[in-house]
């Protein structure tokens, strides 16, 4: 019992944290979308139910990730917003070695998502 009341709760602030996502920038959508699936699955399912059918998560979560649908203008904001968040540490840090590991991470988003996204099927 305090399991499931601990997983809803938690879901309810992932949810909100995702929500707040959508309009903040720097916030990611989708990980908090995804742990409030998770977590209301493992906890209650008229929670799950009504949080799979909100138009948020089938927005951000059910087109992009599991029918791995985006435009081009979609993806190119989305990696904007990585390279946004990607260059603040960049420009922070003065060592090369977290330059180097900073640009291969942000490369390996470029690369995976345009992989990802934009293959035919």
């Amino acid at each position: 019992m305090l399991k499931k009341s601990l997983f809803i709760f938690l879901g309810g602030i992932s949810f909100a944290l995702g929500t707040v996502g959508i309009f903040v920038p720097l916030l990611p959508t989708v990980p908090f979308y995804l742990l409030t699936a998770y977590l209301w699955l493992n906890s209650s399912d008229r929670l799950y139910n009504y949080f799979t059918q909100t138009r948020y998560y089938q927005t951000y979560v059910q087109k992009m990730i599991i029918e791995k649908k985006i435009s081009k203008t979609g993806l190119i904001k989305m990696l904007t917003m990585v390279f946004i968040i990607l260059l603040i540490p960049f420009i922070l840090f003065d060592s090369l070695h977290v330059r180097i590991i900073l640009l291969i991470v942000f490369l390996a988003h470029l690369i995976f998502g345009s992989y990802y996204f934009l293959r035919k099927k």
